[in-house]
């Protein structure tokens, strides 16, 4: 067994490529279980009996203990070493994943999933932790590339394979599945994986997890139910999301005073690392926001399956796949501040086709803007987290990436309820059938005839005035061309963030704090 600095040539070798490996394995399970049970949702109402706000849980159970667990993550990786963490962290995800499959009432769905998410938290800010120390401040933008693959492909593959799963087998097996992804994993992260050298412990700050754990989940909670009221006067929203809040903001003005907090937010001070993290927060909003509802488009007002709505959605991939090697190779050796924007534009034009979409808008026309979107993502997530992480010490990138992980969750949080919020408050507005009423006596509206006849065509024959079910498609249509015009919007806005993206070289080494020491981790041969 030999050892080999990191970071002493440019190539990606063989046993960087290694320890990528690992960190994409356990970011796909991640980051598909996200996706995969969003289109299971369905189904859980029909097999548990429960009303769709109930089976909503099973998502916002597993965000609320991922924004539980993530402030943990930069100080225990610092305490226990990073390929232990890693290891539990898999483990608690793919036990969780295994009691998903065995939950016999929704309230012991939702309990697992709680449990699997606070592995799935740890899994993202560790991957990408391990990545930066391994890679050295030279090639951190091919590695981070790298792990950019399951990040933009999660969205897209989740719906392929949980509709694929859902009707070849059952629900059970969207869970199933992880238990040997995950054995392959903590196996692999065993090999590979270089031995622990914990740095000596720092105090933990319990008043700093008693503020931002219970804050970030209590803000979250808010926002998470604000698409179910429709409000926000809501109790359920304002309330949460005003105790989160204060909490949160106690945190930050708390957090200046520990030598070591939770969330080291003097990081911020690195102005790369501080304007990289506003643009990626802006960015996610209308990523994760507008990009869940290109799906249900397809679904709702083109009536297609579960499984063609993801076939649709894969040109986004390929389009990623395309430029993301190119971008990563390029954020090593030009300033992301020159690249980005090129990429924004891409997919602002992409955006705007999709503001224009009817009840038959082309699907050459959609799938081609889907690609364009594609390969400006490639171009944007990955240099962007790159400039953010390239300067900051070997001890700083736990708890960068830490902090740059509680951001992008709460922003695709608030992102994903902004979004549902105005589409359903569009589609509220549709005028109700006259005499007509569903199971609950509430009348229901021509909007919501359209979409229910949409994915069951059976339902056509109760409303034998198809003028009426047009109308209704067309309404629903321009709701979603709305809500995609603040989609488009907010991607124009990410450009004034990205505007102060560096545009020189940044010529510092990562180091601990002594100057020409490289901080980069040495990789152990097997």
């Amino acid at each position: 067994m030999s050892s080999q600095p990191v970071g002493a040539s440019d190539k990606l070798d063989g046993a960087v490529l290694k320890i990528a490996g690992v960190v994409v394995l356990g970011a796909i399970m991640s980051i598909l279980d996200v996706t995969v049970v969003s289109v299971a949702l369905p189904t859980f109402q029909t097999a548990f009996d429960a009303s769709y706000a109930e089976v909503a849980w099973t998502m916002t159970g597993y965000t609320l203990a991922l924004a539980t667990v993530i402030p943990l993550t930069g100080w225990a990786a610092d305490r226990f070493g990073t390929k232990r963490l890693y290891m539990a962290a898999l483990l608690l995800f793919t036990l969780g994943s295994g009691l998903c499959a065995t939950a016999d009432s929704i309230g012991q769905l939702i309990g697992y999933r709680v449990l699997q998410g606070l592995g799935g938290g740890m899994l993202m800010p560790l991957g990408m932790t391990i990545m930066t120390r391994a890679s050295g401040p030279h090639r951190i933008g091919r590695l981070m590339a790298v792990l950019g693959i399951p990040m933009l492909l999660g969205p897209i593959g989740g719906p392929i394979l949980g509709g694929w799963l859902i009707d070849i087998a059952s629900w059970h097996w969207i869970f199933l599945i992880n238990l040997p992804i995950g054995a392959i994993a903590l196996v692999y992260a065993q090999w590979a994986l270089a031995k622990d050298n914990p740095e000596p412990s720092e105090s933990f700050d319990f008043l700093g997890m008693l503020m931002l754990s219970p804050g970030l989940a209590l803000f979250l909670f808010g926002v998470s139910s604000l698409p179910e009221t429709g409000s926000m006067s809501a109790t359920k929203v304002w309330l949460p999301m005003l105790g989160g809040g204060l909490l949160v903001i106690g945190f930050i003005l708390y957090s200046f005073k520990p030598k070591h907090p939770l969330l080291d937010l003097r990081l911020l001070r690195n102005r790369n690392l501080s304007v990289a993290s506003i643009t990626m927060a802006v960015f996610m909003v209308a990523f994760m926001g507008a990009g869940l509802l290109f799906p249900s488009y397809f679904l709702q007002v083109r009536g297609e399956s579960t499984l063609h709505a993801g076939l649709l959605m894969a040109p986004q991939g390929i389009g990623a796949m395309v430029t993301m090697p190119i971008a990563g190779m390029l954020a090593d050796r030009i300033p992301v501040g020159r690249t980005v924007p090129f990429a924004l534009v891409l997919i602002a034009a992409g955006f705007f086709a999709f503001t224009q979409v009817g009840t038959d808008t082309s699907y050459l026309l959609l799938c081609g803007a889907l690609f364009v979107m594609g390969l400006g993502m490639g171009g944007t997530m990955m240099p962007i987290m790159t400039s953010a992480l390239k300067t900051l010490t070997h001890h700083e990138v736990a708890r960068g990436s830490t902090l740059l992980n509680i951001l992008q969750q709460i922003a695709g949080s608030v992102g994903s309820a902004l979004m549902s919020v105005i589409l359903t408050s569009k589609l509220n507005n549709s005028p109700a059938i006259p005499g007509v009423t569903d199971p609950s006596g509430a009348p229901v509206s021509e909007a919501g005839a359209a979409i229910a006849v949409q994915q069951n065509p059976a339902l056509a024959q109760q409303f034998p005035d198809q003028n009426i079910l047009q109308r209704g498609l067309e309404f629903v249509a321009n709701a979603f061309g709305t809500t995609f015009w603040v989609g488009f919007f907010l991607v124009v806005v990410t450009f004034i963030p990205a505007f102060f993206l560096p545009r020189r070289r940044q010529q510092a080494p990562l180091t601990d704090g002594v100057a020409g020491e490289p901080a980069a981790t040495p990789v152990v041969l097997h």
